[in-house]
């Protein structure tokens, strides 16, 4: 891949092709913006009152925002630095030798011809193989042999799936592995993050029931493993997914939950805004962050382009699927925190752990508009800051008025 790359950089300084990178200063807040505006400009008002000079900066962020928009690219498949001879990524690597070409078609065949008939028998074996026996085990009594037997099935049933996709995953700080009782969250890139860690302990899911063969197999899953699945019409009901997973998570018998508080896929170069639903119930939260090497093949699943089938066939018809997992130290609310600071302190700690950018956005953007919320949010900061500015001037004011005009000292 790295001859590749070199090819390609060559033939491109052959044709005197010119890249620009556009880079943007260091952010700063809105109130440090707002103060260097009307500093430079030398505003002096004596209440608090729009100044034109304040249109610059929200143009500016308006164009900012245009150039290099954080949540659009999130969305997006990840940029390559080298050519990893996949066929979706050929697009950004337009310059190609003869050599290069062979080398494209030679790996077409070995994914197409070899690897992915093998990794599509594996992974029907694999889900054959769970349905019958998950379902099997389902019919025992309540017992330690049953929840052994369920975890052992559900083991096997994870890790050929994980085999027919030919990943290698690493783990690190396998002492902070979840534990019973309690709520496991991650980063959210693709449906195949379940397989990913559940390959290395079994966790209890949350979802939405559904009908076909998702369906089926999650019936097979439950007969032998508490997972909790809710219909259409209960998702909606806040209070009772609460209760559930509330009363799940208070059982120290029963495997940890396992969510995504992201609610979407993001393409696992940024972190988007944790919803504060798991954060409310007051148990303790085992982090976990995941990253994926892109150069072996691409794991996020862009759902308004592809079908899951779609993106499962993306993925077994790659080289391979190369991740790293952290499990972090476990955390929980502190005194006087409420449920949205306790998730934003859990996401920037997942964020450093993994390398990825800590965004502030909803991942509903991918599919809703802005809410008013962070309009009224920006307006808000804006009048503190007008107010603000109008306490400075008129403190000064009174300091200079007094100077000039001394109050009379009476004896």
């Amino acid at each position: 891949m790295t001859w590749a790359t070199l090819q390609i950089e060559l033939s491109a300084k052959q044709k005197n092709r010119q890249f620009s990178i556009l880079s943007k200063s260091k952010p700063l807040s809105v109130q440090e913006n707002m103060q260097e505006l009307r500093s430079s400009a030398h505003s002096r008002r004596s209440e608090p009152q729009f100044d034109m000079g304040d249109v610059i900066y929200f143009c500016r962020k308006g164009v900012e925002s245009i150039i290099d928009d954080e949540v659009t690219k999130s969305f997006s498949a990840q940029e390559l630095e080298s050519w990893n001879l996949l066929t979706r990524s050929i697009r950004r690597f337009p310059h190609r030798g003869l050599r290069l070409t062979l080398l494209w078609g030679l790996g077409v065949l070995i994914r197409y011809g070899i690897l992915l008939p093998l990794r599509v028998i594996l992974a029907v074996t694999g889900i054959f193989l769970f349905v019958i026996l998950s379902t099997s085990v389902g019919f025992l009594p309540n017992s330690k042999l049953r929840f052994f037997l369920g975890e052992k099935v559900h083991l096997m049933g994870y890790r050929f799936c994980v085999k027919s996709l030919t990943a290698f995953i690493t783990y690190h700080n396998s002492e902070n592995r979840p534990k019973n009782g309690s709520i496991c969250v991650a980063n959210h890139t693709t449906p195949l993050d379940v397989i990913i860690l559940a390959n290395d302990r079994c966790y209890s899911l949350v979802g939405q029931v559904h009908r076909g063969l998702l369906g089926l197999i999650q019936r097979a899953m439950v007969k032998s493993s508490p997972h909790i699945w809710f219909e259409r019409a209960e998702v909606k009901d806040r209070h009772l997914v609460a209760k559930r997973l509330c009363d799940h998570a208070a059982d120290k018998t029963k495997q940890p939950i396992l969510i995504f508080p992201e609610g979407t896929c993001v393409n696992n170069t940024s972190v988007m805004m944790f919803k504060k639903g798991s954060f409310e119930i007051g148990c303790t939260i085992f982090p976990v962050a995941i990253k994926y090497d892109f150069r072996f093949g691409d794991a996020y699943w862009n759902s308004s382009k592809f079908g899951l089938v779609h993106h499962l066939l993306r993925i077994m018809s790659s080289w391979a699927l190369v991740c790293s997992v952290w499990y972090l130290p476990p955390m929980n609310r502190e005194e006087g925190e409420d449920a949205v600071q306790f998730a934003k302190r859990v996401k920037a700690a997942l964020a450093a752990q993994a390398g990825l950018a800590d965004l502030t956005w909803d991942g509903g953007l991918k599919r809703t508009k802005v809410k008013d919320a962070f309009k009224e949010e920006q307006q808000r900061l804006y009048s503190e800051i007008l107010l603000t500015f109008f306490l400075s001037v008129s403190l000064q004011l009174h300091y200079i008025g007094n100077q000039v005009n001394p109050l009379p000292v009476f004896t």
